[in-house]
């Protein structure tokens, strides 16, 4: 079974995160003693000096992520990146290299089943790439790291609404070419299980056309009629609550009144632009469709702020404790079928 333990690297040193990795450790609504920090020491006890703040806590060697853990918060001292060479607010490749590192370690944690969820502080994406010519996002290194067998899907989460997503880091132009029928209706059915699993019962998705006024009767293109529609529904086939194709850019303005709980759209900027204006310092990513939840918060590094001591927590804080409730739901649902399918044998037996 699961640890109720959460695995928590820390980001990108030069930005944000190791301010907003020890304001969550200072903070006794955050740290509730359930998180497996991983990153180098010296790169936390930076973020201390920014936040202004005084941390202690146990620190092992990275080997100890071999054997047993202390009970308790404790720190996990990677020894992979010496601040001294980490121009703040500038990427670098030893920055995006600890980063990887650390990212890595927390994900083979949630692997081995010691973590119920991982969460990390902001990446930069230019920064790891230095470091990993190959690396294109999150989600395919989650996929090569914990030899996943089907890719998880990333959504963007706010109080008021949720944004899930058919691709997500490519170019605009192969947007269109990666969308089929098939894909759509699979990302459909992973966004009504998470939502699900985190407490909506049948969450309504309202769909994002691809095309200005959803092709307009194919005057603008032909996607929403010959892909989105099929693909919404066979959905409500499967008694999903899904509507759409809708304009995108009214589609948002029917889920803040109250008429979807998800928008699912066609690409990441579609969905993000609407998110972050809804509420850039609330926002969480999460990355679901994995044996335990990723999330972070939805904003990036902050290098023109970093190293000021003035990061804003809220998102930080949101991410963290959206991990906590949905690794408990996931736990919970693991149980209960480990719990069945026992009992199935037994009456088999």
């Amino acid at each position: 079974m699961q640890q109720s333990r959460i695995a928590f690297a820390i980001g990108d040193p030069a930005g944000i995160s190791p301010e907003l990795s020890a304001r969550i450790l200072a903070d006794e609504k955050a740290n509730l003693g359930d998180l497996i920090v991983i990153g180098d020491q010296r790169v936390l006890a930076l973020g201390a000096r920014q936040a202004g703040l005084s941390l202690d806590l146990p620190v092992v060697p990275r080997e100890a992520l071999e054997g047993d853990l202390p009970e308790g918060t404790v720190l996990v001292d990677m020894g992979n990146c010496d601040p001294e060479n980490v121009p703040i607010g500038e990427a670098s490749m030893e920055g995006g290299r600890a980063a990887l590192d650390n990212f890595a370690a927390a994900l083979k944690v949630g692997k081995a089943g010691l973590a119920k969820a991982v969460f990390f502080t902001p990446f930069n994406k230019h920064a790891m790439r230095l470091a990993k010519s190959d690396y294109v996002d999150e989600i395919g290194f989650i996929d090569a790291t914990i030899e996943a067998e089907r890719s998880g899907r990333e959504f963007n989460v706010l109080d008021e609404v949720w944004n899930a997503r058919v691709t997500s880091h490519i170019p605009l132009r192969h947007v269109a070419d990666k969308l089929s029928v098939d894909r759509i209706y699979e990302s459909l059915k992973l966004t009504t299980e998470v939502m699900e699993g985190a407490g909506i019962k049948r969450p309504r998705i309202g769909v994002a056309a691809l095309n200005p006024h959803a092709g307009d009767g194919r005057n603008f293109g032909w996607e929403d009629e010959d892909i989105l529609l099929p693909a919404v529904e066979r959905a409500q086939q499967e008694q999903l609550a899904v509507t759409g194709p809708i304009p995108s850019d009214t589609v948002f303005v029917r889920a803040i009144r109250g008429e979807f709980d998800a928008v699912m759209t066609m690409y990441h900027d579609q969905g993000q632009i609407a998110m972050k204006l809804l509420g850039f310092d609330r926002g969480v990513t999460l990355i679901a469709g994995y044996p335990f939840p990723i999330v972070t918060p939805a904003h990036g590094t902050a290098y023109d702020i970093a190293g000021k001591g003035i990061a804003d927590t809220g998102a930080t804080f949101n991410a963290l404790a959206l991990g906590r409730r949905l690794g408990d739901e996931l736990g919970s649902q693991n149980g209960a079928e480990a719990s069945a399918s026992h009992e199935r044998q037994a009456v088999s037996g």
